[in-house]
């Protein structure tokens, strides 16, 4: 019970904490629309089952102790959020007129779905999270199936608490007032996202 509580505790606070997960749901849900919003949460939820998997094999432990190999995956993280930044900055002035349309601009469900998925699978610091809950907290002895049910368990949390952020940006009272903020909400959410990984990418160097 006591390992039970443990994991429900640090995922609970992991997934509520800012990163680039909430920067790029809090983006799609109040620019394109709530599907998208959503979606993007079902992609980051499948991500997060992507690092479960490779942890539960044991392929965690390599990555953790594998200096090139994790400094690799923080430099693809890091050239990914800059790229999502840069595009959102490069669009940020060709939005202003799309934003004066009732109608949110289309997306498909896959590119939203892509999108949430390589944000949070290229994540270090998911994949830090993940390793070190399940290295640390939970006992080696602890049965197959209920690591699995962790695992599912963490992913799922991560689908509800983005699904819900989606479902806040895309209410139509607070998506009417921050459409009118569009080009600049692109530029902050760019902003952070090129921060995101800047940090990533000098956190690798040193």
């Amino acid at each position: 019970m006591t390992e039970l509580i443990a994991v429900v505790t640090i995922t609970l606070l992991a997934v509520i904490s800012p990163g680039p997960d909430f920067a790029m749901v809090s983006r799609n849900s109040l620019l394109l629309s709530r599907r998208a919003g959503v979606l993007t949460a079902c992609g980051i939820g499948a991500g997060v089952l992507i690092h479960v998997s490779y942890t539960l094999i044991g392929v965690g432990v390599l990555i953790q102790q594998s200096l090139w190999l994790f400094t690799l995956l923080k430099a693809v993280g890091a050239a990914y959020l800059i790229y999502l930044g840069i595009s959102m900055l490069r669009h940020a002035g060709t939005s202003v007129a799309a934003s004066s349309s009732a109608t949110p601009t289309a997306v498909s469900d896959f590119a939203a779905l892509k999108t949430g998925f390589l944000t949070n699978v290229l994540n270090p610091k998911t994949t830090i999270f993940i390793v070190s809950l399940f290295m640390q907290v939970v006992n080696p002895q602890t049965p197959l199936g209920v690591q699995i049910g962790y695992g599912l368990f963490i992913a799922l949390a991560h689908i509800l608490w983005f699904s819900a952020v989606a479902l806040l940006f895309s209410a139509p009272g607070i998506n009417a007032r921050l459409l009118r903020l569009r080009k600049g909400i692109d530029r902050a959410f760019g902003g952070l996202l090129i921060a995101f990984g800047a940090l990533l990418a000098m956190a690798g160097i040193k």
